[in-house]
């Protein structure tokens, strides 16, 4: 550690004292030696009067700059690990940070470039239009005449990111060995999570892919919009990007003004959550308002507009699956069920034992049920279940916690938007239709070739294995016998897909089922055929 690294760990203990933040690990069962720590010089310094503890929380972010403001944002996304009053006001920590000067934002850019800003642009702002934790963004012309935003990270900002993640590391840790509930709060790999997001973010190459992707799924689409990337003038720490002229998604009296039908508004919100979910697996999971506007173009078929693509999510094929199915026996209150796939998906320890956690959902969600559907929040239930899961040793799963972020932006954007929107209602047709062209024969004979492309390398491997074996055994013929004990390695291979496939519980249609049996039909043949080489046995 250098002098500079040190110099910061005084700042951030002066910060510690002026909010207490040492009566927040208080209430934490430490031993002797992790409550000396509590008796430090901040007991010198009087607690602040009429601040809540997660208030206190986050000024106390707030005070240390950008990157404990990026880092309390992710923080407030852990809504599974922090207590509900601590994780509701850091959710409120805005990303709005003075700007640096802008001939360091012009240096970094030519830099970066490898050329004056004259030559790539006919204009440039050097006023920031806005500025965040890691970047600021100004505006600008290319000489073609478009109209651009230059996306620059902050200079310096690797250096300051990797010793407050060096501070952050030796807190989390200190909090692990001191304390049992620290331990349960898994602080190490918080803290682990977050500098993978953050660097992830100063590499501005990856932002521009997200937003390619992004806008490759959506292109031609009436319910968003997402920019076009202008990769010949993107750098790591550049990015340039079409500027977008949108009403941002929080000014209702604007929108109002231009006649948006906001309930439309608020449906098309939702269908492009679960578009990018289920459809695409791949979505946008920095979703704040923020971030979010509406086109001023067709206030009737309102279409919105999306930026800043630093944080993405997907999921498996698995995981889009497990949870179409667990949103599906939510709301048919078939917790049994619900149980069953938290179990079949790995998601809790195969030795849970069912009947209990069933008992723990149906404890959870029968009172939210009581309420009219209209006024349920689907990400509150989500948040709720993976609560109740962590009780039974529910593993986090990074793409989940992104995922419910993400709803409960979402959610609560579209009911801001239009205070009767029915999330449910709403979601539910599109989760049905995405559930039946899964179960059809189009995506089953998809999959199917997916599977038996896999079995020409099997069947050479396999091959070569046996060969090798039977060249070694002088009584036997290597290539008849290997021949056949490879047929009857894709013989077992075949057998298995087709009883996955009648095995699923996904109601397959009609169509699809004589694939599976003739999977079956093949596999069970070439099991039981007799070699050639030796009629007496199988």
């Amino acid at each position: 550690m250098n002098l500079t690294a040190f110099l910061r760990l005084f700042r951030i203990l002066l910060v510690f004292t002026r909010y207490r933040l040492d009566q927040l690990i208080q209430p934490l069962p430490l031993p002797w030696y992790g409550r000396l720590m509590l008796f430090g010089p901040w007991k010198l310094y009087p607690a602040p009067r009429d601040l809540s503890r997660g208030l206190r929380l986050r000024l106390a972010l707030e005070s240390l700059g950008p990157v404990f403001i990026k880092f309390g944002q992710i923080l407030s996304t852990r809504r599974d690990l922090l207590p509900d009053d601590i994780a509701i006001e850091l959710a409120f920590l805005q990303d709005k940070v003075p700007p640096f000067p802008s001939d360091e934002a012009r240096q970094r850019i030519e830099e970066q470039l490898g050329m004056p800003i004259e030559a790539v642009f006919a204009e440039f702002s050097d006023t920031p239009l806005a500025s965040a934790s890691v970047a600021q963004v100004h505006t600008a012309l290319l000489h073609d005449g478009s109209d651009v935003v230059v996306k620059v990270v902050r200079p310096g900002i690797e250096e300051v990111i990797h010793q407050d993640i060096q501070w952050l590391y030796l807190a989390a840790r200190t909090l692990e060995r001191v304390s049992r509930e620290g331990r349960r709060l898994r602080p190490v790999e918080v803290v682990r999570d977050y500098e993978q997001t953050i660097f992830d973010e100063l590499d501005l190459y990856r932002e521009a892919a997200n937003a390619s992707l992004l806008r490759r799924n959506f292109l031609g689409s009436p319910v968003l919009y997402v920019p076009t990337i202008y990769w010949d003038w993107c750098r790591h720490k550049v990015l340039v990007m079409e500027r977008i002229s949108g009403i941002p998604v929080t000014d209702i009296d604007a929108l109002r003004a231009q006649g948006t039908d906001m309930k439309k508004l608020a449906e098309r919100g939702v269908e492009v959550f679960f578009s990018q979910v289920f459809r695409d697996s791949f979505f946008h999971a920095d979703m704040h308002p923020g971030n979010i506007f509406v086109s001023r173009h067709q206030p009737q078929e309102p279409q919105y507009i999306a930026i800043d693509f630093g944080i993405v999510g997907s999921l498996t094929p698995e995981d889009q699956t497990y949870l179409a199915r667990n949103l599906m026996a939510f709301f048919k209150r078939d917790y049994r069920r619900v149980a069953q796939l938290h179990i079949d998906s790995g998601w809790v320890p195969p030795e849970t034992r069912i009947n209990e956690f069933e008992a723990a959902i149906r404890s959870v969600c029968e009172p939210i049920f009581e309420r009219p559907l209209k006024d349920i929040s689907f990400g509150q239930l989500l948040l709720r279940l993976f609560q109740t899961a962590r009780r039974f040793n529910m593993e986090v799963q990074p793409q989940l916690v992104l995922l419910q972020k993400t709803l409960l932006n979402i959610e609560g954007l579209g009911r801001q938007l239009y205070p009767d929107l029915d999330l449910w209602s709403t979601g539910k047709p599109y989760l049905e239709r995405w559930m039946r062209e899964r179960a059809g024969p189009r995506h089953q004979l998809q999959n199917l070739r997916q599977h038996l492309e896999r079995i020409p390398p099997l069947l050479e491997t396999t091959h070569r294995a046996l060969d090798n074996i039977a060249q070694r055994d002088h009584h036997a013929p290597a290539g008849r016998h290997s021949d056949a004990l490879a047929l009857r390695v894709i013989g077992v291979v075949l057998v298995a897909l087709g009883a996955n496939g009648l095995g699923t519980d996904m109601n397959l249609w009609a169509e699809a089922q004589p694939m599976y049996w003739l999977l079956l039909a093949a596999g069970g043949w070439l099991v039981l055929r007799r070699d050639g080489s030796n009629p007496k046995r199988l």
